[in-house]
């Protein structure tokens, strides 16, 4: 059997993994780096200009065998990954929805990192369930939410910090599959299962869905229109249930979205509320990127209703300064959660989790392993406060006014659907003597122009047949500035197509 001695004695050189004074210098080199990085984010093209594979080409097919300096690699960070990078930090980001970021989370970040934490159960680090907990009910009392969603001695709600909105419907969907199924039968009923949504709804929920095992043919979409705000009407939900209902079908889950993807459309959740009722289905809000708005009291509304649902996600990663990822899951019935996802193999008992005095964040989620994300928004809770965050986000919606209202006020633009939050969806209009499609193409190519500039980057959607720009304001860097730059810039454009075109 082979021994130490055996090897190349160059292997003693090797230093310790982790000498505290090498990382400490390490550490802050890293840090200064990323300063710089933030410091000239504006010059780098906000959209990436590489070809696919360039990577492969510019590094060794082979890991190297022995260690290379630090500053080589920041050498090729410089000269190949921040070539590759598409900027979301950038102020002139307005694709997509913002991923936000700030101090207070890089530094919870750096925190959750070099405790290195699987908070897995309790026992494994109480300072971690523990924190989740509070920092959970400290933002359900930001949102108003129901006492039914609060941590409690004698109630079984609460809230639990998933990656990813798709885990949090994939974790509510299993856990009402198998209460229903429980209900009715058991498992041969299976087939009979369906779902419910929007055609605005994220597309993950068809994902999840399929990945909890509903059949594609039960996954039901219901169409939505302009006049209707693109919502989902409940009228038209009620008829598709009772169909379903007379086929022998049974309803499960019911996904509304307070903020969609495509035009930030809201859902009225108190008239779909009744019709969840009345047809006994889990009752699911997707307010990923709508939800961080209704801190602001202005904005509370649009979750009017929400205290007749059974579970309630949003990712403060989209608007909050939190870094990716951050969703946050309440739901009034962690018992079904739990029942639907536990796992107690003999490793991992201990008297506390049997006891149930212990909330054990493992049995709420896919996975068994946790990472201590709770650090990162207690940071930015406590570094900025409810009051700042709220001007955070009016700040944001101020902006996407300006920009709305530049819209408004060249005739050869419209505004499309009407703006709730942050995001202004427009378009360059036709010309009324164009020929049908026209107008896709011209935007398209308005679309193409501006984000081949380098100096800023948007998205298009489809909504009801019609082709529109994405204006997403939410960065965390952007200020008024850059939202003119963005308008002066896209009027450009439309000149040039103008030009192009005569």
């Amino acid at each position: 059997m082979g021994s130490l001695s055996d090897h190349d004695s160059s292997s003693n050189d090797f230093k310790p993994i982790l000498d505290v004074e090498e990382f400490r210098k390490q550490a802050h080199q890293m840090v200064d780096f990323i300063a710089d990085y933030y410091t000239k984010i504006e010059s780098y093209p906000v959209l990436s200009q590489v070809q696919p594979g360039y990577i492969r080409t510019r590094l060794p097919r082979t890991a190297p065998s022995r260690s290379e300096s630090l500053e080589a690699i920041y050498k090729d960070i410089n000269s190949i990954i921040i070539p590759g990078m598409t900027h979301w930090l950038s102020p002139n980001f307005f694709a997509f929805f913002p991923a936000t970021f700030s101090t207070a989370a890089f530094i919870g970040e750096m925190l959750c990192t070099g405790f290195n934490a699987v908070g897995f159960n309790w026992l494994a680090s109480p300072a971690v369930t523990e924190l989740e907990m509070v920092v959970m009910d400290w933002l359900a009392n930001m949102l108003c939410l129901p006492n039914s969603f609060f941590f409690s001695e004698n109630g079984n709600g609460g809230g639990v910090i998933q990656n990813t909105t798709s885990e949090s419907i994939l974790v509510t969907l299993i856990a009402a599959r198998d209460q229903t199924l429980d209900r009715i039968g058991g498992a041969d009923h299976m087939r009979k299962l369906v779902v419910y949504s929007s055609d605005q709804t994220h597309s993950m929920f068809s994902k999840a869905s399929k990945l909890a095992g509903i059949s594609p043919s039960n996954i039901r979409t219901i169409q939505t229109n302009l006049d209707g705000g693109f919502s989902l009407c409940p009228e038209k939900l009620r008829r598709v249930v009772e169909d379903d209902v007379a086929k022998g079908l049974v309803p499960l889950y019911l996904c509304a979205t307070v903020g969609t993807t495509s035009t930030t459309a809201v859902d009225p959740l108190e008239l779909l509320a009744d019709v969840a009722r009345d047809y006994s289905m889990w009752f699911h809000v997707d307010a990923a990127y709508g939800g961080s708005a209704c801190i602001c009291p202005e904005f509370r509304h649009y979750l009017n209703g929400i205290e007749r649902v059974d579970s309630l996600s949003m990712s403060p990663h989209k608007w909050l300064l939190t870094y990716l990822d951050c969703c946050c899951l309440w739901v009034k019935r962690s018992d079904v959660l739990v029942k639907a996802l536990s796992t107690n193999p003999e490793y991992l008992r201990n008297k506390l989790s049997e006891s149930d005095s212990v909330v054990d964040f493992k049995d709420w989620q896919v996975g068994t392993g946790r990472r201590f994300k709770s650090i990162r928004l207690w940071l930015v809770l406590r570094c900025y406060g409810v009051e700042n965050l709220q001007n955070h986000i009016r700040s944001d919606i101020r902006m996407a006014k300006q920009f709305e209202w530049f819209v408004r006020s060249d005739p050869r633009f419209e505004i499309v659907v009407p703006r709730r939050f942050a995001l202004v969806c427009f378009r360059l209009n036709p010309n009324p003597l164009d020929e049908p499609g026209h107008a896709e193409v011209l935007n398209r190519k308005l679309l193409d122009w501006v984000n081949s500039t380098g100096k800023l980057y948007m998205t298009h959607t489809i909504v009801g047949g019609v082709y529109m720009l994405r204006f997403a304001l939410g960065a965390t860097l952007t200020e008024e500035c850059h939202v003119i730059a963005a308008w002066k810039l896209i009027k450009e454009g439309a000149d040039e197509l103008s030009k192009s075109k005569n």
